[in-house]
């Protein structure tokens, strides 16, 4: 069963299409595991897992004989980021969902027709809205919107339930600190708490933390905390770009990841795990509180 992926394994993809960019490589040109993983400082595995999503999108293709993957495409023709008005229709496309503007079934059709697209904006926004796991294509015709929390009620209950799930997963007895991944979020989270929050969209925003959180979870190798925490982070996708701190605030935050980060790097996991059920406490708090 197709799995919809990561939001490290997202990232890593953008920044193996920069790493393409910045070496301008050519059509043909293999891409090495290796070498992908020692450039971005990240493990093989996130590597292998963004060059099959890569490969999905017809930006690199599998290598014959003997595997591995090439550069598929030209560099101009290659994106890292949507563009300005992507975004935007993005986020009123998630706007209308939350507000119940839009039923739970949509044809392409409609979404051109609402929203003034054309129907390579309509291919493109549904492909994003489909890999971040609220959407799904319905067989023959049609797409239909997937649950996604709405309430006040049920958005404080995504904190508790996260409270309970990840400091507990990092007493986990499999838990074994994947250092590469860590580093990779850390450094992520470093530039957001030394300026990057206040510049960066809230879908950004919410992906990077969102990815943070999720490869601390994936340290403890328990596949049912690390797809629960999956779960619920789809659910709360929507509500959270209207629910993000005040970008002071929100550095702060960062600021904190960094430290829980180095807590882990250092092997002082149960401090790890107090300092984040600390910092799932007070962010609960700070995002029910300023939108109730």
């Amino acid at each position: 069963m197709e799995q919809t992926p990561t939001p490290l394994t997202r990232q890593v993809a953008a920044r193996i299409v920069g790493y393409i960019r910045e070496t301008a490589a050519e059509p043909g040109t293999r891409l090495v595991e290796r070498t992908l993983a020692a450039h971005l400082r990240v493990s093989r595995s996130p590597v292998r897992a963004a060059l099959r999503l890569l490969a999905d999108e017809g930006v690199v293709a599998v290598a014959e004989p003997g595997g591995g993957h090439t550069v598929a495409r030209p560099v101009t023709e290659l994106t890292v980021e949507t563009g300005d008005e992507d975004e935007e229709q993005y986020l009123r496309i998630a706007s209308d969902r939350l507000d119940g503007e839009l039923p739970d079934r949509v044809s392409e059709s409609e979404l051109a027709r609402r929203y003034a697209l054309t129907p390579a904006q309509v291919t493109a926004v549904l492909r994003r809205i489909s890999g971040e796991g609220w959407i799904e294509r319905l067989p023959g015709y049609g797409w239909e919107f997937q649950p996604m929390l709405t309430s006040q009620e049920s958005y404080e209950d995504s904190y508790r339930f996260r409270l309970a799930l990840e400091p507990a997963a990092l007493l986990e007895p499999g838990f074994a600190v994947d250092h590469a991944a860590i580093e990779f979020v850390r450094a992520q989270q470093l530039e957001l708490a030394e300026g990057a929050a206040h510049t960066v969209s809230n879908t950004e925003l919410f992906a990077r933390n969102r990815a943070f959180h999720e490869a601390v979870v994936a340290c403890s190798h328990n596949t049912f905390f690390i797809d629960s925490l999956r779960r619920v982070d789809n659910l709360r996708r929507l509500i959270e770009y209207r629910r993000t701190l005040p970008r002071d605030r929100a550095a702060v935050r960062c600021r904190e990841h960094v430290d829980i980060a180095d807590l882990l790097l250092a092997g002082r996991t149960a401090d790890a795990a107090e300092y984040l059920r600390r910092h799932l406490s007070t962010v609960s708090v700070e995002k029910t509180a300023s939108s109730g």
